[in-house]
């Protein structure tokens, strides 16, 4: 069977010594989409712009902090434990979703303390954007030949050339596609409900931004080492806790679309 060779090269274009990565490229894109998007909302719901840069910039910052310090304590602790300075290096690659959100939480939380924020509402409406987030950092991770699933027989396997000779399940795209999906579910859920109770949209989307991940987590390579032989995945192990509180918020708000 002829599958797919896909072989991208990471780098979308230099300047010299300094490189240009797509990863790069879409996770900016990310970023400035989300905002745009939040700016449609608020100005939807006709409040101010002005303080949304800068709570932005928070989450910004706690997406990245956590995303680096979850990649390097949820996946190969023992390494970056025992040489710390490497956790500094995130030129060098690594960072892990759960603490993403987690880092972008924290930086809501920081800013609410400091400036005062409603906070469910404020988590109900990023919890659209952030779908769409997901979206564009696995397509990242697929322009790098990151993040590889298992080897497959199926008609829309892929070789990713970069790697090996295999075909594998290309897991970015599903879980591009499954954030894609969300996102677009939640933004009509948020079109056609005007008066939902705080909480649901961000329960939604942990169930099943979260659920998605853990099913999609059958099909991946393991990351971690030492989940090698575990029954379940670090990124599922990870995403329980994340399902569990995104069902509690439903039930709380006795969700109904």
């Amino acid at each position: 069977m002829q599958h797919f060779i896909w072989n991208a090269d990471p780098i979308a274009f230099s300047f010299g010594s300094l490189h240009v990565y797509w990863y790069g490229i879409l996770f900016a894109t990310a970023i400035l989409f989300d905002l745009e998007m939040m700016k449609w909302i608020y100005k939807r719901e006709g409040k101010s712009l002005e303080t949304l840069d800068t709570l932005f910039l928070y989450i910004v910052i706690g997406i990245v902090v956590g995303a680096r310090l979850g990649h390097c304590l949820f996946y190969d602790p023992s390494y970056y434990l025992s040489h710390p300075l490497e956790i500094l290096a995130i030129h060098k690659g690594g960072l892990a979703s759960h603490g993403g959100g987690l880092g972008a939480l924290i930086g809501i939380l920081l800013y609410k303390r400091k400036h005062g924020l409603e906070l469910w509402p404020f988590l109900d409406r990023v919890a659209i954007v952030t779908a769409f987030f997901g979206f564009f950092v696995r397509m990242g991770n697929f322009m790098n030949s990151e993040i590889l699933g298992h080897k497959t027989d199926v008609a829309w396997g892929i070789v990713f050339a970069r790697v090996d000779q295999f075909a594998r399940h290309p897991v970015q795209l599903y879980e591009a596609l499954s954030y894609f999906v969300i996102g677009v579910v939640l933004l009509v859920v948020y079109l056609k409900n005007k008066n939902f109770q705080d909480g649901k949209l961000f329960g939604a989307f942990l169930a099943l931004v979260f659920s998605a991940r853990f099913v999609i987590e059958f099909f991946k390579e393991r990351q971690a080492e030492y989940a090698v032989d575990m029954l379940l995945s670090t990124g599922q192990l990870l995403s329980i806790p994340f399902i569990l509180a995104g069902f509690y918020l439903l039930f709380r708000s006795r969700f109904s679309l």
